[in-house]
């Protein structure tokens, strides 16, 4: 965004919100813990949107059926890995005012920031893709109505979500984290009938074992399906002009309150994606049902094993999961494309272009899940170009100013990033080279 941006972006959001962020941040009268966390909350919320997309749900169910509670841990350790990077997206659109897409415009040669778009639009297609096709699935399992109807109330429902964006930030936050709330609570219910073990569920989710070369793809499918590329250039736009602040002081307290803002979003993200392991360890591992390949199937096998609500429970979630992430992958293209061109079309331009792809995949028929699974390799692609700037601009001083990272928070981002990127490359090399 450019300053005029900034501006329209503050002003066209809830007053009050900001109001109230600017007298927690200057110190000003008492409030409880409470409240005074409330109006930063928000940003982090919407970034957590891409961590339980539809993608996440195929490697998710797909690993716990395969190797009950084995693969917990990955969980855990790939959502603490995606806290450090979307905390330093937040601080640097917090720091700078200006976003990731914008920073690479400004400081790398105009031929690499065009390679750069064209890879990141790529990427945001192929986020588009699997999310578009991840609620016309849950319509589908829903309402039994057919892929292609599924898929044009899925257009609809997004286009709805993101016409809110008129009325400012806050009502577009509100539906999105409603969205992940129904997602949260269905899986509360879920886990509930599972009766899962939870002593073999503590166990997993921090001792790190495997069990066999497969569960070590199927674990680079999750770090893959976890890391989103853009989510990390989505969340420094969400910060940079929200809450404009320039005094030291006032940076470092608003920097504190992103982070709380972070670790309960992201928090909440990784609990749903356990849920969704512990799920299918608990029900399809546990009878024998250990080749559930499929969202469809996984639907369809709740339903004896656990009951009718479940697999309904299951559907709302998979439908509240592709809404909210499809709506959130639009509003990251918009960003990418204006940040990195200066350009700007209307948002119901680009969703109905990204509409044409998921389309295309559902009238001929190719397998949902299998796409979901394509998806998030070609979103593999992106990461390099997504972590490896954010590193370079959070650890300069003249830009951070009092917010650059410490050199330890740097190493540690250094070896997440390397740890991601090769997981990554191994993820891409099993599946067009051996699988």
């Amino acid at each position: 965004m450019d300053e005029a941006d900034m501006r329209q972006h503050k002003d066209g959001a809830s007053r009050g919100t900001v109001d109230s962020a600017m007298e927690v941040l200057s110190q000003a009268g008492k409030r409880g813990r409470l409240s005074r966390l409330l109006p930063f909350m928000g940003p982090a919320f919407i970034a957590s949107v891409a961590y339980i997309d539809p993608g996440n749900f195929a490697t998710n169910i797909q690993g716990g059926a395969k190797f009950g509670y084995t693969l917990l841990w990955v969980i855990v350790a790939s959502n603490l890995m995606a806290m450090l990077i979307q905390t330093l997206s937040a601080k640097l659109g917090i720091a700078t005012g200006l976003n990731l897409a914008e920073q690479c415009r400004n400081h790398f040669p105009r031929s690499i920031v065009l390679i750069m778009w064209g890879v990141m639009e790529i990427v945001a297609m192929a986020t588009d893709l699997a999310e578009f096709i991840g609620a016309a699935v849950g319509f589908n399992l829903l309402f039994g109505i057919p892929l292609w109807l599924a898929g044009l109330l899925t257009a609809v429902c997004a286009f709805l979500i993101l016409g809110l964006e008129r009325y400012g930030f806050r009502p577009v936050e509100a539906v999105i984290t409603a969205l992940v709330g129904v997602v949260s609570v269905s899986y509360l219910i879920e886990t509930v009938l599972d009766k899962p073990n939870w002593g073999n569920v503590l166990y997993y989710s921090v001792v790190p074992q495997f069990s066999g070369m497969e569960s070590i793809l199927l674990a680079t499918g999750i770090v893959g399906a976890t890391v989103m590329p853009h989510a990390i250039y989505l969340h420094s736009a969400l910060t940079q002009g929200r809450i404009v602040v320039k005094e030291p002081g006032q940076l470092h307290r608003l920097f504190r309150y992103e982070i709380v803002d972070v670790i309960v979003a992201m928090g909440i993200a990784s609990l749903i994606n356990m849920a969704m392991l512990i799920m299918a360890a608990a029900t399809f591992f546990q009878n024998g049902l250990t080749e559930v390949g499929t969202l469809e199937t996984a639907h369809q096998t709740l339903q004896p094993l656990l009951g009718r609500a479940s697999s309904w429970i299951f559907g709302i979630s998979l439908l509240a999961s592709g809404l909210s992430s499809s709506a959130v992958g639009t509003m990251a293209g918009q960003i990418i494309m204006q940040g990195f061109l200066r350009l700007r079309i209307p948002v119901w331009i680009r969703r109905l272009v990204t509409i044409i792809p998921s389309m295309a995949v559902i009238m001929i028929g190719l397998d949902a899940t299998r796409t979901l699974v394509i998806s998030q390799v070609v979103l593999s692609f992106g990461l390099p170009f997504a972590i490896i700037p954010l590193i370079i601009f959070t650890r300069d001083k003249a830009l951070m100013g009092v917010l650059v990272n410490r050199p330890a928070t740097t190493a540690l981002m250094c070896i997440v990033a390397a740890l991601i990127l090769a997981l990554n490359v191994y993820l891409i090399y099993q599946v067009f080279v051996t699988g």
